[in-house]
């Protein structure tokens, strides 16, 4: 088996392959990155300024529309919880007095 070498860690035998064809694929992995880079810059349909101010606004409207999530989704938590303890003081009054009657011996 030509470019593989053999590992031994811990009794167990390990196969591995070549370290030149590990740096085969990062060579073309960094070469692809480059040449995405450098096609983006080529093709970009706008300044770099003018993108930068796009995003900016993107990201205000981004925070705006997430601000009113946000507070929506507050305003249903306040509300379940106040519905969840109207539940709880109602059943534990109910307990309670079930509990009172059947201690005095009453149904």
């Amino acid at each position: 088996m030509s470019g593989y070498f053999y590992l031994t860690l811990a009794g167990q035998d390990y196969i591995r392959k070549d370290a030149g064809e590990t740096m085969k694929f990062v060579f073309g992995l960094l070469v692809g990155f480059a040449l995405g880079v450098a096609a983006g810059l080529i093709l970009a349909p706008q300044s770099g300024e003018a993108t930068r101010a796009q995003l900016n606004e993107q990201g205000i409207m981004l925070r705006d529309r997430s601000s009113g999530f946000t507070n929506e989704i507050r305003a249903r938590a306040t509300n379940a919880m106040s519905q969840g303890r109207e539940m709880y003081s109602r059943t534990r009054g109910e307990l309670t007095e079930t509990y009172t009657n059947a201690k005095a011996g009453k149904e």
